[in-house]
């Protein structure tokens, strides 16, 4: 199985530098990740490292809190598009969700699924840690309902990231109408097995290179 075309490779650390950059770009080249994931900083300097790729560019908006004003969300969007970026993973507003202010939540959604126009892939990040199963359901059909993509388990920076159950209860609602990606302390390969036999068609880590050699030798 060709666990790599799965993988977002992702790099989100505070002290990432351009050094690091080209090496993910490098590394998302040679074993054939689908995409890199990056700060919206670095989105121009990942589409120059992959030019001639097959790589796709991934950025975050409103990470990792979501609690970014929507004007910021939306004119971080747009500079993401100006910069050439392919997908964008946007935090959902989880204050706003978790207070069942769901007009706000939704309208934003939308507002940047427009700006994307269908040219740029949107998935959503719930952050399920801080959801209980029935409002882990309530999100996935309010993103579904602004149009999006995918809808994302998480940023990896809340009190834990994906988890198996969440990841089932996801499913429950998306079945084949919205895509899921499954994303935080994903390390090994058996997690990306198991993530992907319940659901999950993306899985963003920054462990891809060791997932992917992992794999080739459980082939050997």
């Amino acid at each position: 199985m060709n666990y790599a075309s799965y993988i977002d490779h992702t790099l989100l650390k505070a002290d990432a530098s351009e050094k690091d950059i080209k090496r993910l770009c490098k590394e998302a080249k040679e074993y054939g990740f689908f995409s890199v994931c990056v700060n919206p900083m670095y989105v121009k300097l990942a589409k120059k490292y992959l030019r001639n790729s097959e790589v796709k560019v991934c950025c975050v908006i409103g990470f990792p809190l979501g609690a970014n004003v929507s004007k910021v969300k939306l004119l971080e969007t747009k500079k993401a598009i100006t910069d050439g970026v392919d997908e964008v993973d946007v935090v959902m507003n989880i204050a706003k969700f978790k207070d069942k202010k769901y007009n706000y939540v939704g309208k934003e959604i939308a507002k940047i699924v427009d700006l994307c126009n269908k040219k740029v892939l949107v998935k959503v990040i719930i952050e399920t840690c801080y959801l209980s199963k029935e409002e882990i359901l309530k999100a996935c059909e309010l993103v579904y309902e602004c149009g999006v993509d995918y809808v994302k388990t998480s940023t990896g920076y809340g009190i834990n990231g994906a988890q198996v159950e969440d990841v089932k209860i996801m499913k429950e609602y998306c079945k084949d109408k919205l895509k899921i990606k499954a994303s935080g302390g994903i390390k090994t390969l058996a997690q990306v097995q198991e993530f992907i036999l319940v659901g999950a068609e993306r899985i963003g880590t920054s462990s891809g290179v060791s997932i992917v050699k992992e794999g080739i030798n459980q082939e050997n």
